[in-house]
């Protein structure tokens, strides 16, 4: 379980940004792409108080809400000032949303009920919330597409990250070859664990299992994302586990009532 693979960084080996007192890491991978901007934005940085403290994303989990949208103000600066954050209702299934221009100018989130958003328009930042979950940043540097997607296990079971690759290259015409992917911190096979897992994760998944009840789902995500054509040399993986973590990012599995970080892609 301690074995490094290619491609696997740590908080030492992600590029460390500050805007402001806002703190927020970058996949080396993404940051050699010229043309966007990303960031996996951490807990800190926010002016959220209580359990959401501090740097909370999620405007619909007891926050208050004109903190959210302050902290959402400061994430958006750190992007690059002018520009639009596209969030959505994400709902735990596999559902692909590419943006149109009505979603762009909607400032209601719930309107939008997917778990990834795909876009080649400029200035529009695809916003995943998330706390114990993996966020997904892909990237086509040819066709200038970009993807942001919300895959907990039952979004990996359903391999949501495969789906958004082929609407990738259904509607855009990627090439997986292409695309680089950054998986965000999230729950790591130290800490996913599934005790009811036979009636909840499908047999097919078991051989993902590290031993009786934990579940390596970063590796999971790797094999959809190659058996789609991803080259494992454009794959980068946090290697950061959110539950032991939990002082730098907001965790699920650690506090019930706690706040959302975010993950964010967009394209100058």
């Amino acid at each position: 379980m301690n074995l490094r693979i290619r491609g696997m960084l740590n908080l030492e080996t992600m590029l460390l940004r500050s805007s402001d007192g806002l703190i927020y890491y970058q996949f080396p991978i993404l940051n050699r792409c010229a043309g966007i901007s990303h960031g996996v934005f951490t807990r800190k940085g926010g002016v959220s108080q209580g359990p959401y403290e501090s740097l909370n994303m999620a405007i619909h989990n007891g926050d208050r809400v004109e903190d959210v949208c302050e902290n959402r103000s400061r994430m958006a600066k750190a992007l690059g000032g002018n520009v639009r954050l596209v969030c959505c209702s994400q709902v735990h299934g596999d559902g692909v949303h590419v943006l149109s221009r009505m979603d762009i100018d909607s400032s209601d989130e719930r309107l939008i009920v997917a778990d990834a958003l795909v876009t080649d328009i400029p200035g529009i930042a695809l916003v995943i919330q998330v706390a114990d979950c993996q966020s997904v940043l892909l990237f086509d540097p040819e066709r200038r597409v970009i993807a942001n997607v919300h895959s907990g296990w039952r979004g990996s079971i359903a391999n949501i990250v495969g789906k958004a690759v082929r609407v990738m290259q259904e509607r855009f015409g990627s090439k997986a070859e292409h695309i680089r992917a950054g998986i965000g911190p999230s729950l790591g096979a130290c800490c996913a664990e599934f005790i009811h897992y036979r009636t909840e994760i499908p047999e097919v998944f078991w051989s993902y299992r590290v031993d009786d009840t934990h579940f390596d789902f970063w590796r999971l995500t790797r094999d959809q994302l190659t058996a789609e054509g991803v080259l494992e040399s454009h794959i980068e993986d946090s290697g950061v586990c959110t539950r032991c973590r939990s002082d730098l990012f907001f965790s699920y599995r650690r506090r019930k009532v706690t706040g959302r970080f975010a993950s964010a892609i967009l394209l100058q």
